[in-house]
Order: structure tokens, then C-alpha cells, then sequence
């Protein structure tokens, strides 16, 4: 072969080269095109003052139902050590007569009395939490009333835990991460020494997602909203129906209501 024909050779090798990574590379960039174009953001979710309504009565048709827990315990990497003592706890369920052990309904049919109840953090509009921290790790987001927590921030101190009238708050009194099932790669875990809880799903608010709990009930049970907006449907909802609230003598003004 002489050297001309070697060299002709050698052009068309890169030619080809250079027109199949162009057309590899066009190929790539459309993809991403449509891959984008396919699955845009959703704008997040937003509110005056976010709140939760929990039917009682759906909760108790649900029998033994513990989907709310279960989802909102998978998405926040909540940890099960197997026993009450170090329990973690987001949203969980207690008997109607002990979530409003300080109200009285005399002839309230036995059923509800003994029911189990949904509890969670109630996002107080006056939470004694907030005002107990000496950190800061705990606040009241003032855009929408969220009772927020920075894990980073937390020293362990427990005195939010202490001021909480409602028990909403658990501390990780052991290593949390070897005892978490399934591990959410999106939210952050948690180590020994810190208090945690419900954040109305902050998170997922954010990316334009309903609250895991919410979304998770197949019963219609939970109604997450704008108690701000007349025409949202806690709004309906509360003014549809009788509701009653957690310890409300004690002025922290909770936010979560439960419809009998």
C-alpha cells in the first residue's frame, strides 16, 4: 500500500468518526431535550397557614389501618428499634379517650371513645417549643406557620421534648441509621443525641408533593390545606362538621383538628 492511499485511509476513518459522534452527540442532547420536556418541576405547594383535619369516624371504619404511619415513616427514614422505650415516633395512633383525656363526652358512643386517633406534631401557632430552645434548631416558619426542626443544630438539651404538651417530639437516645428498614436516599438521617418530628412534610411541599400521610390514606381520613383560604377544603371541611382540638385550654392554638 503506498503511503497516499494510507493517508486517504486515515481521512475517511476520522471523517466517519467525527459524523457518528456528532450525530451521537445531537442524538444525546435530544434525548435530555425530551427527557426535561417530559418531566417538568412542579411548582411548590404554598400556603397562609397550612393545617390538617383527621375524620375521626374514617379512621375508626379503617379498623386497624396504619398506612399514614407506615408512608411517612418510610419517606423521613424514621427508625424502628423494635421497642417502646427508644421508640421514634412521627405520626402514630392512641386511644381517642387518652388524645382527649381532658374533655368530656359523656355519652359518646363507646366505639369513638376507644378508637385510635392519628397524633402528630400540631404546628402550634404558639409553640412552647420554639420558646424553650436555646439553639434556634426549632422555629416557627412565619410564611406559613410550619413548626420546623435543623437536626444539625440540635444539642440534645430536650427541652423542647419537656415543653411539648403533647408528646410530639422523640429523642434518639441510640444510633437511629442501623435500624432504619429502607433507606430514603432524599431526606437526611439522623444521629444519637437528637430530637425529632413531624414537619408537615416540608420537603415534599416543596417540590409541589402532598404530605406522605395524606397521600398514603386510601380512606380520605387526612385533609392538608390553607386554613387561610375560605375556599380550601379544611375550610369546608371545618365548617361542614363539629372539631375539636388537642388541650386548647393550654393556648398553644394547634393546628391540626380532629372532625367527630
Amino acid at each position: 500500500m503506498s503511503v497516499d492511499r494510507r493517508r486517504f485511509l486515515k481521512i475517511a476513518g476520522l471523517t466517519t468518526l467525527a459524523v457518528a459522534s456528532g450525530s451521537a452527540r445531537k442524538a444525546l442532547t435530544a434525548d435530555a431535550a425530551d427527557s426535561t420536556m417530559a418531566t417538568p418541576p412542579s411548582p411548590p405547594l404554598t400556603a397562609q397557614r397550612w393545617a390538617m383535619v383527621v375524620d375521626i369516624r374514617k379512621c375508626l371504619a379503617a379498623g386497624d389501618c396504619r398506612d399514614c404511619t407506615l408512608a411517612c415513616h418510610r419517606v423521613h427514614n424514621v427508625p424502628d428499634f423494635g421497642n417502646p422505650k427508644d421508640e421514634i415516633k412521627w405520626i402514630w395512633q392512641e386511644p381517642f379517650e387518652r388524645v382527649f383525656a381532658d374533655q368530656e363526652y359523656e355519652h359518646l358512643e363507646e366505639a369513638l371513645k376507644h378508637a385510635g386517633v392519628p397524633v402528630l406534631c400540631n404546628h402550634c401557632d404558639n409553640p412552647p417549643c420554639v420558646r424553650v430552645c436555646p439553639t434556634g434548631s426549632t422555629w416557627k416558619r412565619e410564611t406559613d406557620g410550619i413548626v420546623m426542626m435543623d437536626w444539625h443544630r440540635c444539642i440534645g438539651c430536650r427541652y423542647c421534648v419537656a415543653a411539648c404538651p403533647y408528646g410530639s417530639r422523640s429523642f434518639n437516645w441510640r444510633d437511629p441509621r442501623p435500624f432504619i428498614k429502607e433507606l430514603e436516599p432524599e431526606f437526611p438521617t439522623r444521629m444519637r443525641g437528637v430530637v425529632e418530628k413531624c414537619t408537615f412534610c416540608e420537603e415534599r411541599l416543596a417540590r409541589g408533593k402532598p404530605l406522605a400521610c395524606v397521600e398514603a390514606c386510601k380512606h380520605k381520613a387526612l385533609t392538608f390545606g390553607d386554613l387561610e383560604d375560605p375556599d380550601s377544603e379544611v375550610r369546608a371541611l371545618l365548617r361542614e362538621g363539629f372539631a375539636i382540638r388537642r388541650r386548647p385550654s393550654l393556648g398553644t392554638q394547634p393546628e391540626v383538628y380532629y372532625k367527630l
